[in-house]
């Protein structure tokens, strides 16, 4: 069954159980190391079967989405999409197309996506600091650096104890300025020189710190709505590929790992990568590398209860919370990126 025939036999009618089992056949486009065409464009607009996408294992989830809302795809023909960030100054949504070495954005105001900056030097994830200038973490240099509103780049980061870095692929920060980002290696086609791990950029002197090393590949990472704890997903070659949470203590060292979720239902089985909290401390994970019926976005209670899921027809890397009000989930999802109306915001919206 191709991806075209499972849209047609998704309705309404359906119940969840055979959306699952009928969903578990269709396989999804994995990252590709080269910059190529994507193998698919999908159409743009409202998905027709969004009512059957809401998933609720829990009555709060109710509370968090509008069921039966509609999808929408905003923009398709990227590569692998990620790095989403929402621009409450310009009222844009910016992300990126890694492989294909450009960002994109997308207005509110005109609904329409224009090139944002290419090339990009590969960028995988950003975000904004407190002066509303960008950090990117590109794979081309190995590096996070930092655009100033000109487009001036400052390099942050290349390098650790005189070793390369691997390749910057996630990064927040902290109200205190401190900017954390994961360094797994992904987009780095030779040898990695330095274990995979997190890492922490003083805000006053510039000095990188390792707060991390013990997860096999980390990846996407964000703080709790509190800033007490930090979640981030392990992409690495074990099974279940996890969530996990720690301590942020003294705002600058992670203590006490321990597992908080995945995404795998009912023997569907797909990874975790990019997150957001909600002002109620729920966390919005992507789920991708599956099949349909457990790609998108999952929602877990403070204590790693899911709540619910938001399906998607491809595998979802990144999301990020944005509009005018905040309560837009935008989803960089393989070639596309979606957005659904929530009833919730970003903990950090600025």
């Amino acid at each position: 069954m191709d991806m075209k025939d499972a849209n047609r036999f998704v309705s309404g009618e359906q119940s969840r159980r055979w959306f699952l089992k009928a969903m578990a056949v269709v396989s999804v486009s994995r990252f590709a190391k080269a910059a190529t065409p994507a193998k698919e464009k999908f159409a743009i607009g409202k998905l027709k079967d969004s009512g059957t996408r809401f998933v609720s294992f829990d009555p709060r989830f109710d509370r968090l989405v509008q069921k039966g809302a509609p999808i929408s795809r905003l923009h398709s023909g990227c590569r692998w999409s990620e790095g989403p960030s929402w621009d409450n100054i310009e009222k844009r949504l910016i992300w990126s197309d890694v492989p294909n070495d450009r960002q994109w954005s997308w207005n509110e105001k005109s609904a329409s996506v224009s090139v944002f900056r290419e090339p990009s030097r590969q960028t995988n994830g950003t975000c904004y600091d407190a002066e509303h200038r960008m950090i990117c973490c590109e794979q081309v240099g190995r590096r996070v650096a930092r655009y100033d509103a000109q487009g001036k780049a400052t390099v942050l980061v290349d390098q650790w104890q005189g070793l390369p870095m691997n390749s910057p692929n996630d990064v927040v920060v902290h109200p205190d300025g401190g900017i954390w980002f994961t360094d797994p290696g992904y987009g780095n086609r030779g040898t990695l020189e330095l274990k995979e791990a997190t890492y922490r950029i003083d805000p006053v002197d510039g000095k990188v710190e390792r707060v991390d090393y013990s997860l096999g590949k980390p990846n996407g990472l964000c703080f709790s709505e509190d800033y007490k704890r930090m979640y981030i997903a392990d992409t690495g070659k074990s099974e279940p590929k996890s969530l996990y949470v720690f301590d942020v203590v003294d705002s600058r060292r992670l203590e006490n790992r321990r597992t908080f979720a995945n995404v795998h239902v009912d023997g569907l089985v797909a990874g975790p990568d990019g997150q957001q909290v909600d002002v109620d401390g729920n966390l919005w994970a992507s789920a991708g590398h599956g099949v349909e019926g457990v790609n998108g976005v999952h929602v877990f209670d403070p204590n790693g209860k899911r709540l619910g899921m938001v399906l998607l027809p491809e595998g979802c890397a990144n999301l990020s919370f944005g509009g005018s009000d905040g309560k837009t989930l935008f989803m960089t999802a393989t070639t596309s990126l979606y957005s659904v109306k929530t009833k919730m915001r970003a903990a950090h919206y600025a």
